[in-house]
């Protein structure tokens, strides 16, 4: 299994195209992109550097966009047409904001039920983000539907779980290993108990919860190496304010946050070399 590091457009400055960046992103051993066709600030200069590197690329979508609520048929066909934008493309795959957290057991049944459906018409993986505002946004809910549907997708990003149950999830280990068996796709950002974002992840004072992420991070790896994946993907997704913290009055960051990506891609790339090439 190879691992495959990915650089996310979130907050990515496309004032001059997206070409001067890649010494440097190439530097620290990133092959893809993953951002939103429709809400590129500059589709030309994504499509251009897709064209020109040859990367692959990570199709972002977002059931309904972020309007809380809506039925099962909105989010369907909010997907679907967001999906069909991108397909000329030829995404790698996508990464799905999909549901809603106000839904009932049977509508996320109805709606995962017909988005794999989707999946298979397609022929490209659809991985469903562990996220806030959607079904998935905790553990309990995300619980039954993964064991409802085995071949469902996720990309897993713990810091939300960390952030809505206000703890390290110290009670969700078999929650965990059953995300993990189902995880394709993987978002490496540090959360803590009030936040999805730790302030620095390289700082003293987060050390226990860089270690908490990073060993279900490796439960994810076992499981894709025990699956047989080809490819393990992954995205430092640190992003800007209000993820990232800022100081009082200047508004200044509190770090340089291109800086904390790039250390967690090498961090993670090393690990993974280590202990699951």
């Amino acid at each position: 299994m190879k691992i495959t590091l990915v650089r996310h457009l979130w907050g990515v400055d496309h004032t001059h195209g997206l070409e001067p960046y890649l010494a440097r992103w190439s530097d620290v051993g990133y092959e893809a992109l993953e951002g939103s066709l429709r809400l590129s600030p500059d589709r030309e200069a994504l499509l251009r550097f897709l064209k020109t590197t040859g990367w692959k690329w990570i199709a972002q979508v977002f059931s309904r966009d972020f309007i809380p609520g809506g039925s099962v048929r909105e989010h369907l066909d909010s997907l679907k047409t967001q999906i069909d934008e991108c397909m000329e493309y030829q995404p790698w795959f996508f990464n799905a904001h999909s549901g809603s957290d106000t839904w009932s057991l049977s509508q996320a049944e109805d709606f995962y039920g017909a988005v794999l459906e989707m999946e298979r018409s397609l022929g490209v993986a659809i991985c469903h983000e562990t996220h806030r505002l959607r079904y998935f946004g905790n553990p309990w809910t995300t619980r039954p539907i993964l064991e409802m549907f085995p071949d469902l997708k996720l990309t897993c990003d713990f810091s939300h779980w960390v952030c809505v149950a206000e703890r390290l999830l110290e009670d969700c280990g078999e929650i965990i290993q059953l995300a993990a068996d189902h995880c394709q796709h993987l978002h490496a950002r540090v959360g803590h108990e009030e936040g999805p974002q730790v302030s620095d992840p390289r700082a003293p004072e987060w050390s226990h919860h860089l270690a908490a992420h990073e060993a279900w991070w490796d439960t994810i790896w076992a499981s894709q190496k025990r699956r047989g994946l080809a490819t393990s993907s992954l995205v430092p997704e640190f992003g800007p304010a209000p993820y990232q913290q800022l100081l009082p009055y200047t508004q200044a960051p509190v770090a340089d946050l291109a800086d904390i990506c790039d250390w967690m891609a090498r961090r993670e790339d090393s690990r993974f070399l280590k202990n699951y090439q």
